[in-house]
């Protein structure tokens, strides 16, 4: 630790790492010290020169006297004074809470701003950008901020935030950390100062939230930031609404958005993830190549849904397969097509450089193979990263009554139909879990799925299976920040028929034909895929009859188990897929 003057205060600095490599300078917030960062600084030291301080009023650095004293002009003047003892021309600034909220003003501040290479903020908008939106929102998102806003109204009221600090407050907080969170009060986090911290730094709010109207900036030139800035959305802030975080990109020309499926102490519970993000953006804008996850996360005026984001779909030489893949590529996103028949494949992915104009990848894999799955798995991430979404579409049906089911029959429909599917979910939910930045998972069902066919029970099953095994594993991940959806279609104009096996009565001809009239095209089913991957649905049953046979599972069963008597017998064709 050193001390550097800075007016009216002396400011405790800790500095770790080799001073001759790229300086990353962390800032802490209310009512917090730099010892919040702990976890974080101990995985960027060997790579970076990590420089810390404790702000005014906050740990080891001593308290102005009066309130006034904690206004922006001073908290930028104490950044300037590190800056200038470290001897840095720039440095790439990482603010929390209090700390994103300095971060925001000094990269608005003309000739500060000039020695921030780049900015990371999470836990907190700019002041001047709050101020914007909460003037001109949309008037629900402005009451749903205002509601997480409370405790700026009980921070600058007298005396109760005082005595509240004093007593109850510190097991509240660590009571929060707790069951919130997940993580467990440490040395340092809560600091042994924490009531006189948090007492002073209440005249952070008093001194800066007041209300001030038509006041829509905060120093330089407003709201606009000419830095470099990545912003990291703790997914379960409470204290910041998403609709607030997302408006920030227009006041940033350079803006990177990245999400995490954490609470308000992010670099506490998920210190690893927040590292990693944090060199990967000091690294790119020193002139590195971007990683795969910081590409996507690029925020840029026009870009498409899924733009940057990779997508992974199985099954993907014909039918819905095909069908996603293209959407998905005409909606901004890098596509591996993975199919069992590699030309087919190769034909997906070159429809869509050539018609779409779009980067997509063929990929040869039988997802009933549990060797291939993984070594498909690993070579994915190895050579295009850790996909955003996938698509566990690849399926195959067995048509026939069920003691004309050989056990190789069964053996082979489940092996691909929900042994595929377990393959791709543990496999790219494991990779999702250990990234820390969310994603999607994609598994095709049927209205098979909870609509009995006395011609179609090993299909049905499977079907069956995969919808259960998406409800379990949605709720397992969610708490990752990982969607899961079923997609359960009624009757779709896909090869199915054709390629399906038929034992006992040959029916091909009939149901190649029902399937054909009913003139559903995949595309259709494409666009129910994007759409639930972007509200993150749960099941989506498609087409009026999936979503009939939907409504009567749930309503009438025993309806459906009567219809399935004669299903297959009366025209019905027997796929639903």
């Amino acid at each position: 630790m050193r001390w550097v003057e800075s007016d009216d205060v002396r400011l405790a600095v800790f500095e770790e790492g080799d001073p001759g490599n790229p300086t990353i300078l962390l800032v802490h917030g209310y009512p917090d010290t730099h010892r919040v960062w702990d976890e974080v600084a101990e995985r960027l030291r060997d790579r970076f020169h990590v420089v810390r301080y404790d702000v005014r009023g906050a740990g080891s650095s001593t308290a102005p006297r009066h309130t006034r004293d904690y206004a922006f002009d001073r908290l930028a003047a104490d950044l300037t004074a590190v800056l200038d003892a470290i001897g840095k021309p720039r440095v790439h600034l990482v603010g929390h809470d209090w700390g994103s909220l300095q971060g925001w003003d000094a990269v608005s501040r003309p000739g500060l701003r000039d020695r921030v290479a780049s900015f990371t903020s999470f836990g907190g908008p700019g002041l001047a950008q709050w101020r914007h939106f909460m003037k001109h929102g949309r008037r629900r998102e402005v009451l749903s901020q205002r509601a997480k806003s409370w405790y700026i109204g009980v921070f600058r009221l007298p005396v109760l935030p005082e005595v509240g600090w004093s007593t109850f407050m510190p097991r509240v907080m660590e009571r929060t950390m707790r069951l919130n969170e997940g993580i467990e009060p440490r040395p340092g986090h809560p600091a042994d100062t924490l009531v006189s911290d948090a007492r002073n730094g209440l005249r952070l709010y008093r001194s800066n939230m007041a209300d001030r109207p038509g006041d829509d900036a905060v120093g330089g030139d407003g709201p606009v930031v000419a830095v470099p800035v990545q912003l990291i959305e703790p997914t379960r802030d409470p204290f910041v609404t998403s609709a607030l975080l997302a408006s920030l990109g227009q006041w940033v020309p350079r803006f990177w958005h990245r999400k995490i499926a954490a609470g308000h102490w992010a670099q506490r519970s998920h210190p690893e993830v927040i590292a990693r993000m944090i060199a990967e953006f000091a690294t790119h804008t020193d002139g590195g190549a971007p990683s795969r996850s910081l590409r996507g996360a690029r925020v840029e005026e026009g870009q498409k849904a899924f733009h940057g984001q990779l997508v992974v779909i199985t099954g993907a030489g014909s039918g819905i397969g095909r069908a996603t893949a293209r959407a998905f590529a005409a909606h901004g996103a890098e596509v591996v097509c993975a199919d069992l028949d590699l030309e087919a494949a190769a034909r997906t992915a070159d429809g869509i450089a050539k018609d779409l104009g779009g980067t997509a990848h063929a990929v040869r894999v039988d997802v009933a193979d549990t060797t291939q799955m993984e070594d498909f798995a690993r070579n994915i991430r190895s050579e295009y990263g850790v996909p955003d979404i996938v698509v566990n579409n690849a399926g195959i049906a067995v048509s026939g009554p069920f003691l004309e089911h050989s056990v190789d029959d069964w053996r082979r429909t489940l092996d691909v139909n929900l042994w595929g599917v377990i393959h791709g979910c543990r496999l790219f939910a494991a990779q999702m879990v250990e990234r820390g930045e969310g994603g999607h998972v994609v598994n095709i069902a049927s209205l098979a799925a909870f609509v009995p066919s006395r011609l179609l029970p090993a299909y049905s099953t499977s079907k069956a299976a995969v919808k259960m095994l998406s409800e379990c594993l949605r709720a397992e991940v969610a708490a990752q920040g990982i969607g899961v959806t079923a997609i359960c279609p009624g009757f779709v104009s896909t090869p199915i028929a054709r390629n399906a096996t038929y034992v006992g009565p040959d029916i091909r001809e009939t149901a190649e034909q029902s399937l054909a009239r009913r003139g559903y095209p995949p595309e259709r089913v494409a666009a129910h895929i994007l759409r639930a991957v972007h509200r993150d649905q749960a099941v989506v049953p498609v087409n009026a009859e999936g979503k009939i046979g939907y409504a009567l599972s749930r309503i009438s069963p025993g309806a459906l188990r009567r219809l399935a008597r004669v299903t297959g017998v009366t025209g019905i064709p027997p796929f639903a897929r």
